[in-house]
């Protein structure tokens, strides 16, 4: 029997990745190209069927193998319809995707949000491989988040299940406006943009600090700095790591994963994050519903996203 394959597409606001992934979750190839966000969704949409296609004729398979195309989106979307609702990055609104993508690849197209399928991934082929219940925190200029219940992707019911990065933990006399325009929401302490945020309040304050050498503070350094024994450093990743622990013991309550996943640039920052991560949610989490429940970093690294993308096909 020919090997049947499968193609995920990571569409960001610079460029489009794409990857050939096998039955079991295996990358067998991969292909980049930038997104034309520039000269409208039309044009994307071009590129993607472009990319695909250079994607699997570059490969050892051929268009015959191919059982379908599965797109990660940054942004609001109808899954049930195809249609992205709106994704500020590429600025579009109610853009039309798996009707014109079937009519021209003349395969099956399903569509996502990048952080669920960021989540699949990981549960498919990365650090959740083998595991039906699992949640995915990226840090980046943002959190974003994903849930895999019963090995699917829970979307809920308009698929905006998983905004993990909204939740509202910080309490309101240290809490400030998050770019959703509420206030306290988990991304503006434990995002890669919160942690600078927080360096840079600590710098205009005056504090003692390495990062004051710093010609531009990014979050790595921060995290360079609090690795290095930097006192400041240290209490911003831990504020980050505390509010992680937190928001995560609130979703052991009400989803009770068997495990947390952290992905995204932050997470490489290692046990000076993932300390206070840990020690907030054993704080916190019932002990009931910690037991057997673990914490661990992300795999796939910027793989994650074509390997979930493709697995929209086989898990959901």
């Amino acid at each position: 029997m020919t090997e049947s394959i499968y193609v995920g597409v990571d569409v960001g606001g610079t460029s489009i990745k794409l990857g050939l992934v096998n039955g079991e979750g295996n990358l067998l190839g991969t292909f980049e190209g930038p997104t034309g966000t520039e000269a409208g969704s039309e044009v994307v949409l071009q590129n993607i069927t472009e990319y695909v296609r250079k994607l699997v004729d570059q490969s050892d398979y051929d268009w015959g193998q191919v059982a379908g195309c599965g797109l990660g989106f940054p942004g609001f979307m109808d899954m049930s319809s195809g249609i992205v609702r709106f994704a500020p990055n590429l600025r579009w609104t109610n853009v039309p995707v798996r009707e014109p993508l079937e009519h021209i690849l003349q395969k099956p197209v399903r569509i996502n949000n990048d952080a669920n399928v960021a989540a699949l991934g990981e549960a498919w082929a990365g650090a959740g491989k083998g595991i039906d219940d699992l949640v995915l925190l990226t840090l980046g200029t943002g959190v974003g988040g994903g849930i895999i219940a019963a090995g699917k992707i829970h979307e809920g019911y308009n698929g905006m299940a998983g905004e993990l990065g909204h939740i509202q933990i910080v309490p309101d006399l240290e809490a400030i406006r998050c770019g959703c325009g509420q206030k306290g929401c988990l991304e503006t302490v434990s995002s890669a943009t919160g942690i600078v945020r927080m360096a840079q309040d600590a710098l205009e304050r005056g504090e003692k600090t390495a990062l004051g050498m710093e010609p531009e503070v990014s979050a790595k350094a921060v995290l360079d700095a609090a690795r290095a024994g930097d006192e400041v450093a240290i209490r911003i990743v831990t504020r980050a790591g505390y509010y992680l622990g937190r928001t995560m013991s609130m979703l052991a309550v009400i989803l009770n994963p068997q495990r947390f996943i952290v992905g995204g640039g932050v997470s490489q920052a290692g046990d000076i994050l993932f300390g206070p991560i840990r020690e907030a949610f054993a704080k916190y989490t019932p002990p009931a519903i910690q037991e057997g429940i673990d914490i661990v970093p992300a795999v796939l690294g910027n793989q994650a996203g074509v390997v979930g993308a493709a697995g929209l096909l086989l898990r959901s």
